[in-house]
């Protein structure tokens, strides 16, 4: 069985030790190790290297370790500790009451890199822009995860720049779909040299043997079938490609029954590439649409739908590419694994925006206990079912509402600590109400709701909040050992915690 050395600080250890008496059954012995830090998440590869010899390793168990754990924000090169020591180094999650999920996980990786299913971002107002906000704006929905950009036309709107605008995308390597209600303007992108047109009917398929696009079928009446399915039969007799759209109704006009239509489609043929169009339920229902996206894209993982149409213009759907990039990832990853979308780690978690599915990860007795041991007058936040619990040295406060927590706090002659408090704590009150992680120091996570900058963990931090907000950063970057606001939120304290 694999031996594993978790390295950790004083305040942790004693929650570590008992996380890890909890996994059942024992996938792996393991050994924590205190190697004279206060706090866990101030550690740094450089600290590790200088405090634990190769040597040291075995312990008073007298066993080597076969694998290093490091607290999940440990800072620095863990590749080059994993040469120094000859073992596999590795971070483990931010908080430690998600190690048993952590070590499941890790036996069976998730990949989210593939996806079966094309976006197609429409630019709805195509008509109205010029060439080079159209060419801006398709940058943007390509970076967002898009794979086609579609044109769309307007009623009783002149695109006279139409053919312009395909030669434009096509010049910087873009896929180009142009979606109109009106022959002359499919004929104009189709000869222009765009990829698809939308939307094709029986009655003008005649348009997709003037030029090469693939056409996008639809039924003469969008509550019938009978008009697709001949569409679909004379393209196959020509050999060409399409796709076809029986067309997603909005709640409540004819959503189930449309549901039901391309369920139908796929029985009648289940080799037939099918596009659906999503907008008409992420944009015309006013609900987070990250949910709404991962239920379509769940249907379209059981549908085998090759290709969807998504807008995103009403100010509540303006992720709804980043969204469907997201759930389409996850839901083919779900598929391909034959297991439920939860619980996949990583990607998995990121439609879940407004909540958490393990906000709090330690219980008041638990912080009491390790709010017991601070011998610092250095402010700690945690947050549990209970509320917000501030802790140093001078005791433990328990609030819900962060306003009742700043009399007790004594910061009245220090502006800039105030002020990195406040946000915390604002931070902490919104994390309990709404149920969400929340990790000191760390902005909430909104999943794919919110742009959020990837930290490189490898890299030495920067000052944090308070430091960056009193003072110009220093020119040079910090060493290993400078302060940050991690879990000591006072903007002069020194690193007490290396000691």
């Amino acid at each position: 069985m694999e031996h594993l050395l978790f390295l950790t600080g004083r305040l942790a250890q004693p929650g570590l030790e008992r996380v890890l008496a909890g996994i059942a059954p024992p996938a792996f012995t393991w050994e924590v190790r205190e190697i004279g830090l206060q706090v866990a998440a101030l550690m740094t590869a450089d600290m590790v290297r200088r405090r634990l010899s190769p040597e040291d390793l075995a312990g008073a168990s007298g066993r080597r370790p076969d694998r290093l754990i490091l607290p999940g924000r440990c800072r620095g090169d863990v590749e080059a500790l994993a040469s120094h020591y000859g073992i596999p180094v590795q971070r483990g999650p931010e908080e430690m009451k998600d190690l048993p999920r952590f070590f499941n996980r890790a036996a069976q990786p998730i990949d989210f890199d593939e996806y079966e299913v094309a976006i197609f971002a429409e630019i709805v107002d195509a008509a109205r822009l010029t060439v080079d906000q159209i060419v801006e704006r398709a940058r943007l929905l390509k970076a967002d995860g898009a794979d086609v950009i579609d044109l769309g036309g307007l009623p009783a709107t002149p695109f006279d720049h139409l053919e312009d605008s395909v030669r434009a995308l096509k010049a910087e390597g873009f896929t180009v779909s142009v979606d109109s209600m009106s022959p002359d303007e499919l004929l104009r992108g189709g000869r222009a040299g765009c990829d698809y047109l939308l939307s094709l009917k029986i009655d003008t398929l005649w348009i997709a043997d003037e030029v090469a696009a693939v056409p996008v079928l639809i039924a003469r009446s969008q509550t019938e079938l009978g008009t697709l399915f001949e569409a679909i039969d004379a393209m196959e007799a020509r050999g060409r490609p399409y796709l076809a759209d029986p067309i997603l109704d909005p709640i409540p006009f004819g959503f189930t029954a449309s549901l039901a239509r391309y369920h139908a489609l796929r029985e009648r043929y289940p080799e037939a590439p099918i596009m659906m169009g999503v907008g008409n339920l992420t944009e015309l229902t006013e609900a987070d649409t990250s949910g709404i996206n991962a239920l379509l894209f769940g249907a379209c993982a059981e549908l085998d739908v090759a290709a969807v149409l998504t807008t995103q213009v009403s100010g509540h759907a303006r992720r709804a590419v980043r969204e469907a990039d997201v759930a389409r990832r996850i839901m083919h990853a779900a598929k391909r694994h034959a297991t439920l979308p939860k619980g996949l780690g990583g990607l998995g978690a990121a439609l879940m925006t407004t909540h958490a599915k393990h906000p709090f990860p330690d219980t008041p007795a638990e912080i009491a206990a390790t709010a017991a041991g601070v011998r610092d007058p250095n402010f700690r936040v945690q947050v549990s079912a209970e509320g917000i619990h501030v802790y140093n040295r001078d005791g433990l406060r328990l609030e819900r509402d962060a306003f009742k927590l700043w009399p007790q706090l004594g910061l009245e002659g220090d502006a800039a600590h105030a002020f990195y408090m406040g946000v915390e704590l604002a931070r902490a009150e919104i994390a309990w109400q709404l149920g969400k992680r929340y990790v000191q120091d760390q902005p909430l996570d909104w999943g794919v709701a919110a742009d959020t900058r990837r930290e490189d963990l490898d890299r030495w931090c920067a000052p944090g909040a308070t430091l960056t907000h009193r003072k110009p950063a220093p020119a040079a970057e910090p060493s290993s050992e400078a302060p940050t606001n991690a879990l000591t939120n006072a903007p002069n304290d020194r690193p007490a915690e290396d000691t």
